[in-house]
């Protein structure tokens, strides 16, 4: 189990690269992308584009219809879709999950968030036999080392209906080579989909307590320094029972986290300047109808102005 309890030290990201690089905060004139799919296809049709200038309402492109359809995998889906942007290549590249059972996740890359790459099939749990499904990939960027941090849930064996889960995690540079995948987090309860946001030279990962018994289903966040891994004290839950699928960005100097209320069928937000104190921002967001599960990053004005063209 790795120490959830002592954090050392801050990730300090590299000071040359423009602040949308850094973290998940707008540049000048620019907007917001969100990424996401729909649980009422079972992620089948593919994922889905919506955009948004102030970081709290999004419209979706192309009419919502989606802009990549799955082609890889155990069962072809693409839920769970996580796009960030390479600050070295500038590519931006997406991961996914292609199936509720299997080892594998999904990859595929863009340069405009239009056209996409081939899509390849990653075996990222193939090594760990007992594997019961690898879900909700999420990237991160660890300038310490230069490359991205791919982070996961599995259970591994037998683990009863709800399984058992906690986060893996590998790392690669050009998504052909990947690391031996390892452990990442393990508080000792079962927790799945992790996010990441860079705020001030900090790393922040929220992550979802998935335990029903007692009934937990929230969503917290920690402190955590990628290389190598360590992680803060957990905070108090941030979010109503029955929320998933987190997503941060920083909007106006606050820390802004979507969450699915996948129960009830819609989004929820809070909102916070410090990370202690957080309120309720729903009522100020829109987003659209059916989305689930889903990213937001930031782009430049040319690219949301692309994107918009879409229609």
């Amino acid at each position: 189990m790795l120490d959830r309890r002592t954090f050392c030290g801050s990730v300090a990201l590299a000071a040359a690269l423009p602040s949308y690089a850094r973290g998940r905060t707008t540049p000048a004139g620019g907007g917001f992308v969100f990424s996401y799919f729909r649980n009422a296809d079972n992620g089948g049709a593919g994922m889905r584009l919506a955009i948004s200038e102030d970081g709290y309402r999004y419209r979706a492109v192309r009419g919502g219809a989606p802009i990549l359809v799955p082609m890889v995998g155990e069962n072809r889906l693409m839920r769970d879709p996580c796009i960030a942007r390479d600050p070295i290549t500038g590519l931006y590249h997406m991961v996914w999950t292609t199936s509720w059972t299997g080892v594998t996740i999904g990859h595929a890359a863009s340069r405009d968030l239009i056209r996409w790459s081939e899509q390849q099939a990653v075996p990222v749990m193939a090594a760990f036999p007992g594997t019961r499904n690898s879900w909700a990939p999420e990237l991160v960027w660890d300038a310490q080392a230069r490359h991205f941090v791919i982070v996961w849930a599995s259970t591994v064996g037998e683990a009863g209906k709800e399984g058992d889960h906690r986060l893996y995690a590998t790392t690669t540079r050009d998504f052909r080579r990947f690391a031996p995948t390892r452990l990442f987090y393990d508080p000792g309860f079962r927790v799945i989909d992790a996010t990441f946001l860079e705020r001030d030279g900090r790393m922040l990962m929220f992550v979802k307590d998935e335990r029903k018994e007692p009934l937990r289903k929230v969503i917290q966040w920690c402190e955590v320094s990628l290389s190598p891994p360590r992680f803060g004290a957990l905070s108090a839950p941030i979010t109503p029972a029955w929320s998933e699928g987190p997503t941060a960005v920083m909007v106006n100097g606050e820390i802004v986290l979507f969450f699915d209320r996948y129960t009830e069928k819609h989004y929820d937000a809070v909102a916070s300047r410090d990370g202690k104190t957080w309120r309720d921002v729903s009522d100020r967001i829109a987003m659209p109808a059916g989305a689930n599960h889903g990213t937001i990053i930031p782009v430049g004005a040319a690219r949301l102005r692309a994107l918009a063209a879409l229609g």
